[in-house]
């Protein structure tokens, strides 16, 4: 073999830097982290200096705590590649990204059976917190009318919602000036009743929120029971205080699984439902989406109409710019899966669920509070009658299971029961039964381990997680 002497004067400088030990000459100092730097670095450098940092971050497919997507098919990504320079809102220069948006927008009014038009009305949007926020605005704009048609004052509006609700929604609330009125947890009722709900509504009660899989157990809220019970009120009253759905995951679920359950546009009062394509909607983050019943519900002082990029621009979304590619590739779900996908992809996570859930309540400690039955999400507690005798809290099996990788999150549950500490796993796609097994044969290592430690001190609260 002949050896050939290479003349290292002959290589450019930046060729230099990356043949052949990773660039290791380039990276020999430190590189400004929080103020812009002054001259360039080679692209490859630069990769591999922020993919070696991203390393440090957990592994997305064993976070059993979000209930974002954290898989999808290649083809779905590559789509996703080839159309995220697109400006969602710019449906002149783009106008077959809108189509494609339209026929989503079609797809949702008709998979949650609101009744058939020419044309639903809805938009996509960032996700679900900011489709609720659209969904909460119409609600106040509406009911500011009516008072106003009536000549009384519209001045003090209120919103009745589970304490157990999203975040958003407090934010809706703040941001919009509206009083929340939550409806607290009692003893094993951890969500929202028809019955609490009519007793915080008066006249000034701009709606309801109805939750489609509860974030804190996976449980669905009883939306027929709110909403007859909102029959009966508003034939009493004459008031029309409406239903919003919050179906951030139930959205996907539901229509899918449980398709006799009344919780949609199938009832009379359910005027608008938010939903979280990110989520069950099986796409990366982040795409949401807000369908109205008819286009009455939607206030036409809410659409704002902009002609500098082209042609007129109806828009109500809070964003504006923002990539068309998570609206193609919810397409793409549709498209490719259909109902029979939908359907075995999320009966497959129930199934894989209620299994998980299964084995946790089998293994002594622990006791279930929720077994994934409605949206693949359940959530257990210590035993009462053992947790005096445990050496270990939920906070202490969830940082011993992270030390193997998984993100199994301990939280409280909310005012009037936080002294019931809960554990939560969220099961989507990508999530098989090989690591189902693979999580439980972790948990009995884990348990062990503290039945070994007698003197082990038990943390019975925690300051690394919140809910």
């Amino acid at each position: 073999m002949v050896h050939q002497q290479i003349d290292l004067s002959q290589i450019s400088s930046e060729e230099a830097l990356l043949t052949p030990t990773y660039a290791s000459r380039s990276l020999n100092s430190s590189v400004a982290k929080y103020e812009i730097p002054e001259g360039e670095i080679p692209p490859q450098v630069a990769y591999n200096l922020i993919r070696d940092e991203l390393a440090l971050d957990g592994n997305s497919r064993l976070n059993l705590a979000t209930f974002v997507t954290t898989w999808m098919e290649p083809e779905a990504r590559q789509l996703m590649t080839e159309t995220f320079d697109k400006n969602m809102i710019d449906k002149d220069e783009y106008p077959q990204t809108a189509e494609i948006e339209l026929r989503c927008i079609n797809i949702l009014s008709r998979l949650w059976n609101a009744l058939p038009t020419e044309s639903a009305t809805g938009c996509s949007t960032t996700g679900s917190s900011e489709a609720a926020m659209l969904g909460g605005m119409a609600l106040k704009w509406k009911w500011r009318k009516r008072r106003q048609s009536q000549g009384k004052p519209a001045d003090k509006p209120n919103l009745v919602m589970g304490i157990n609700v999203q975040v958003c929604w407090e934010k809706f609330c703040r941001y919009w000036e509206v009083e929340p009125r939550f409806v607290p947890v009692e003893g094993d009722r951890f969500h929202l009743s028809a019955e609490e709900a009519v007793k915080l509504i008066d006249e000034n009660t701009i709606g309801v929120i109805a939750i489609m899989g509860s974030t804190f157990d996976g449980s669905y809220e009883p939306v027929k029971d709110i909403n007859d019970a909102l029959e009966k009120l508003n034939t009493e009253t004459c008031w029309e205080v409406p239903l919003h759905v919050d179906g951030a995951s139930g959205g996907f679920i539901a229509p899918f699984l449980d398709p006799q359950l009344e919780w949609d546009f199938r009832l009379k009062w359910v005027k608008s439902i938010n939903t979280s394509g990110h989520k069950y909607g099986l796409v990366y983050p982040g795409v949401g989406w807000i369908i109205w019943r008819d286009r009455n519900e939607l206030p036409e002082e809410l659409i704002f109409h902009c002609n500098y990029l082209g042609g007129d621009l109806p828009n109500f979304a809070l964003n504006f710019s923002r990539p068309g590619n998570q609206v193609v590739a919810q397409y793409y779900n549709f498209i490719r899966l259909g109902r029979e996908g939908y359907r075995q992809i999320h009966q497959a996570c129930r199934d894989t669920a209620m299994y998980l859930s299964g084995e946790i309540a089998q293994m002594g400690p622990f006791e279930l509070i929720t077994n994934g039955s409605d949206i693949p999400v359940f959530a257990w507690k210590l035993k009462d009658a053992v947790t005096a005798k445990t050496n270990f809290s939920l906070f202490d099996l969830a940082d011993k299971l992270r030390e193997r990788g998984w993100l199994v999150p301990a939280y409280t549950m909310p005012k009037n029961r936080e002294d019931l500490i809960v554990q939560r796993i969220v099961v989507k796609e990508g999530f098989s039964r090989d690591m189902a097994d693979m999580l439980l044969k972790d948990m009995h290592v884990a348990i062990d381990f503290f039945k070994s430690q007698t003197n082990y001190q038990s943390k019975q609260s925690s300051s690394h997680f919140h809910h």
